[in-house]
């Protein structure tokens, strides 16, 4: 693999641009960036993909450039799709516009999209791949993990004291998380597509599951996650998961693997996971967590609610050891400390599994 600077750089810009905020995520949505380059390593163009029945990143780059596409180089995150979706192949808008040169992160995990480079090639375009391909994974692991699997991607998130409690001897768990760590929450919430807790947790905590702005206001519902409730029981249609902020579903299954599978049928590609213990235990026995992100509060209970229940773990030999892959101090905002806010610790842990293939 042979990689120019300007290449480099450009990559590192397509990059920035898949990271896009604002871009709402679906099943078959990837986070794509693309620039192209002129002969004399001039950007040309960049695009990226806006979310769906937009044009894909390629398509809005070549869009931008015009004529001066013809013989550049076309630097994008993901390797181009070869079908027909919501809009035409990028591999034939390349084609057509003449691009010289395609260098791209990594292959598209879609065997539906797939067969890009075979058709580049055929056309006689030199491709080149594997160009900063981890952080293109760590942006579209989650569409490339949901296409592998043909499920969503799932986030368990959750606050815990030092001794490990998510909730005092009394049930009641406001707040265990500093007001730094629940901003923290929104952010990431916005991030999914999707929020699900268990029936349990909405009867008896009684969730709003929305994003929220910094003011603690729902932002529009166009913005909103998903919210699905998971379990057999009725609930009562007073509980404000049902209300208008943004769209609900139950999910009358305890079947993590059924739960997920409807899910993916409903265009969901990242599920984030806030459900109670026994969800969490549920999922993680099941081998369906894929990323966990866990706020630690300066704060011992002693006694109460543990964050997960029962995981089949008789010896410490057996334990669930995932591998951690960021350690954030969120510190308190002014106003926060001076409301006596101390700073909370947030770990973000893959399961091994998953951290292997990434090296890999």
């Amino acid at each position: 693999m042979s990689f120019t600077p300007a290449e480099q750089a450009a990559m590192t810009r397509a990059l920035e641009l898949a990271a896009t905020p604002g871009v709402p995520m679906v099943a078959d949505t990837r986070r794509v960036g693309c620039v192209l380059l002129a002969d004399d390593d001039t950007t040309v163009a960049e695009g990226y993909h806006r979310g769906p029945g937009t044009p894909h990143a390629e398509a809005a780059a070549l869009a931008q450039a015009g004529e001066s596409a013809r013989g550049a180089t076309a630097v994008v995150t993901l390797e181009p799709c070869h079908h027909t979706g919501r809009t035409g192949p990028c591999t034939e808008a390349l084609v057509a516009a003449g691009v010289r040169r395609v260098v791209y992160a990594e292959s598209d995990a879609n065997p539906v999209a797939a067969g890009g480079r075979a058709r580049l090639e055929a056309a006689g375009i030199e491709v080149e791949t594997g160009l900063m391909a981890t952080a293109a994974d760590a942006l579209a692991g989650v569409y490339q993990l949901a296409q592998r699997e043909q499920r969503p991607f799932v986030t368990w998130k959750f606050a815990t004291t030092l001794d490990g409690r998510s909730a005092a001897a009394d049930g009641t768990s406001r707040w265990v998380s500093s007001a730094a760590a629940r901003r923290d929450t929104h952010r990431l919430r916005a991030l999914c597509d999707t929020m699900l807790v268990g029936s349990n947790t909405v009867a008896v905590d009684d969730p709003l599951l929305t994003v929220r702005d910094e003011h603690d206001r729902p932002v529009g519902p166009e913005r909103q996650p998903l919210r699905a409730v998971m379990g057999e029981r009725d609930l009562d249609p007073a509980r404000r998961v049902f209300n208008t902020d943004a769209e609900t579903v139950h999910l009358r299954t305890r079947d993590p693997h059924r739960a997920l599978a409807e899910l993916f049928v409903r265009d969901r590609q990242h599920v984030f996971l806030e459900g109670g213990p026994t969800l969490a235990a549920a999922f993680l026995r099941a081998g369906l967590v894929d990323e966990i992100v866990t706020y630690v509060a300066p704060m011992l209970l002693g006694a109460g609610r543990s964050a997960v229940g029962d995981l089949g773990v008789t010896t410490i030999a057996e334990a669930f050891r995932p591998v951690v892959t960021d350690v954030t101090v969120l510190d308190p905002s002014p106003a926060d400390g001076a409301a006596g806010e101390q700073p909370n610790i947030r770990l973000t842990l893959r399961p091994a599994r998953l951290h292997q293939q990434k090296e890999h």
